[in-house]
């Protein structure tokens, strides 16, 4: 049965008031248009819905019982139309996010911060995970969308590149080379190197640049997480090289109170030359259109990757 929205309100905005003419004032439309809905949706339903006088307008008895039922029905279609019209513009639900480790650590937490700040009654939820299970994460549905270094296989997924980030040096303040504002690559030959794993989607483009610019180090330790690599060149086990984005906000602060106490050497990140750099992007499942709400998340994050890089 072909039944139209359009004629059912038509013939509900003629029983209410009686009149085509009241009718077609309300809906803005002409007389002959009204008329012309009330009488498909007769021909449709194979029954008179109307009794048309010179005076007025009568439903027939099957007219009263479409108008019962269809008016219920209207109201609550405009009701439930409203409601998911009004999802465009709320802040409310939970969004999540899959990050990679170098990411989460530092990069995610002040997004959530942030979050909570200018949408406090949305609830960022972080998988904290390796970037292969970020990816599949993503691929399966389990996540909104994921934060990722540049991935070498993209299929399925929507990406976009919201910072190219450096890489820099992290090494103790006593070392001879926190004493030069920039670090080549070459300065790294002969040095011991704590590094991330290869688990990481970082250590292929640092083990490039290494090869690039010959700096043939001597890896020491590979290990998974920027904490623990801090940890190891604060013991001085070796030097490393992590991405931007993965030092902590504060080291500049932290080196100028040191420089000022008695030798206790902390932790100093320098800038690594000739750029290298790694493209952090946000990626969602092809096809898959992100909430309103998620989408709000996704800009927040773009966003804060700026700032942070700017610092």
């Amino acid at each position: 049965m072909n039944v139209s929205l359009r004629q059912l309100r038509v013939f509900v905005a003629v029983a209410e008031r009686s009149s085509f003419s009241r009718a077609a004032d309300a809906l803005a439309l002409t007389q002959p248009a009204v008329s012309r809905n009330v009488t498909d949706l007769e021909q449709v339903m194979g029954l008179q819905l109307l009794h048309r006088t010179t005076r007025e307008v009568e439903l027939t008895e099957a007219g009263r019982l479409l108008l019962g039922n269809v008016s219920r029905v209207l109201e609550d279609l405009d009701a439930c139309l409203q409601e998911v019209r009004g999802l465009a513009t709320q802040r409310k639900g939970r969004v999540k996010v899959a990050s990679s480790p170098t990411l989460s650590a530092h990069l995610l937490p002040q997004c959530i911060a942030r979050g909570k700040q200018q949408m406090p009654d949305v609830n960022i939820q972080l998988l904290d995970r390796i970037q292969s299970d970020v990816l599949l994460s993503v691929r399966s549905g389990e996540v909104d969308f994921g934060v990722v270094i540049d991935p070498s296989e993209k299929q399925n997924l929507d990406a976009q590149t919201i910072v190219a980030e450096p890489f820099c040096l992290v090494c103790l303040s006593s070392h001879r080379l926190a004493r030069k504002k920039e670090v080549h690559w070459s300065d790294l030959a002969g040095e011991s190197l704590v590094l991330l794993d290869h688990a990481s989607g970082s250590r292929r483009l640092i083990d490039a640049a290494l090869q690039a610019h010959g700096a043939a180090a001597s890896v020491v330790q590979d290990v998974g997480h920027t904490a623990t690599i801090y940890s190891m060149v604060q013991q001085g086990l070796g030097l490393s090289v992590v991405p931007r984005l993965a030092i902590p906000v504060g080291w500049g602060k932290q080196a100028a109170t040191s420089s000022k106490s008695a030798g206790s050497a902390v932790l100093l990140s320098r800038r690594l030359v000739p750029r290298v750099q790694r493209s952090i992007m946000l990626v969602k499942r092809q096809q898959r259109e992100l909430s309103p709400v998620a989408h709000l998340v996704w800009d927040l994050i773009a966003a804060e990757a700026l700032n942070l890089l700017d610092e």
